[in-house]
């Protein structure tokens, strides 16, 4: 279970904090009284959650590329965490079909540099690393991924990810492991979650962030794929989970300096045309989508985590069921577009499912 008293006060160096996960974990963490550093590049998107919540104001926003390492160690020795979490990376598949070198080179080596610098700077005691539910080789069958299933990827963006599951492996083993190293050594663990939806997500070819954009404009979304099935989840889930396993690693250590998957329940397993039609009708328009000629690069179909092993030795268990996810970011977005304060309705968010989650 979270126990938000733990927070308090904790020293927190985030990477990515700029980005629509980051941002929301930021939120989260200043909401239970830590002090948290992040290191990023500006905001990816225009309008980000990062700028309409105003999260640089209250915490300490380091500019800087995971891909800088002296940059990097500079920003941690600075802030003395006892905690990292990783999450700086490049995200989108269709992306990392045109800028595989930044993104093998953000998603590998931003890994290495993270895991590197940490090593070095004695106040961390735990570090997640994030990564993604792509970073296992995608047989298109419909059985979820554990833990131990084959990593990898045939476009750039989940190879760069099975990649740095295996950096984080090589660094477990030869750095971070207190029978090899005869000291204390910070206990690190991988977290993997993917389609992950809420509000406050404006990036580029993304179902639910092109779905918002059109509707915000009053205009049909275009869809390269209906059929599409995705377990889609509320981004605070995946985030508890990265909370609780932080949490562990700092008071029990290696015992859980592993991988952990973070995947919502069959029930959440959705055509990308349930999603669309959900999302229409809780807005209230009358209007079809329409079919997107371009199908672009290739993308698999169908991919689930097994969370089997979360659920069993961390307690962790989606929440928010996805009628209701979508009901959140409906909310959310009309919110944002009446002009109200969105770090104040994005902490309503965090409170209400607080409320939900069973807490120490």
């Amino acid at each position: 279970m979270l126990n938000p008293e733990f927070w308090s006060e904790k020293r927190v160096f985030v990477t990515g904090h700029t980005g629509f996960k980051g941002s929301w974990l930021c939120l989260w963490l200043e909401h239970m009284g830590a002090h948290v550093t992040g290191y990023a590049l500006p905001a990816p998107t225009e309008p980000s959650l990062f700028e309409l919540a105003g999260i640089a104001e209250t915490m300490d926003s380091v500019v800087g590329d995971v891909r800088d390492q002296p940059s990097l160690e500079a920003a941690l020795r600075a802030a003395e965490p006892e905690i990292v979490i990783h999450m700086a990376a490049q995200t989108l598949v269709r992306y990392s079909y045109e800028h595989p070198v930044e993104t093998f080179s953000t998603n590998i080596m931003g890994t290495v540099n993270v895991l590197d610098a940490s090593r070095r700077v004695p106040s961390v005691r735990a570090v997640v690393i994030v990564t993604s539910d792509k970073c296992y080789h995608n047989e298109e069958w419909v059985w979820g991924y554990r833990e131990s299933s084959r990593l990898g990827g045939d476009d750039p963006y989940s190879a760069s990810k099975g990649a740095a599951e295996l950096v984080v492996h090589a660094f477990q083993q030869s750095f971070y492991n207190p029978e090899n190293q005869g000291r204390d050594v910070p206990a690190v663990a991988s977290s993997r979650a993917g389609n992950v939806i809420g509000g406050g997500d404006w990036a580029q070819d993304r179902l639910v962030p092109d779905i918002i954009r059109s509707l915000l404009k009053g205009e049909p979304t275009l869809i390269r794929n209906p059929q599409a099935t995705r377990p889609w989840q509320h981004v605070l889930e995946p985030l508890h989970g990265y909370l609780m396993l932080a949490e562990r690693l700092y008071t029990d250590g290696h015992e859980f300096a592993s991988a952990w998957n973070f995947g919502p329940p069959e029930q959440s397993e959705k055509t990308v045309g349930w999603i669309i039609a959900q999302l229409y009708g809780l807005w209230g328009v009358d209007f079809d989508w329409e079919k997107d000629d371009n199908p672009g690069p290739p993308e698999c179909t169908f991919l689930k985590l097994d969370a089997a092993k979360a659920r069993g030795y961390l307690g962790w268990r989606p929440k928010l069921d996805l009628p209701t996810t979508l009901e959140w970011i409906v909310d959310w977005t009309r919110r944002f577009e009446a002009g109200q304060d969105m770090r104040e309705a994005s902490v309503a968010d965090i409170k209400r499912f607080m409320q939900i989650v069973p807490v120490d």
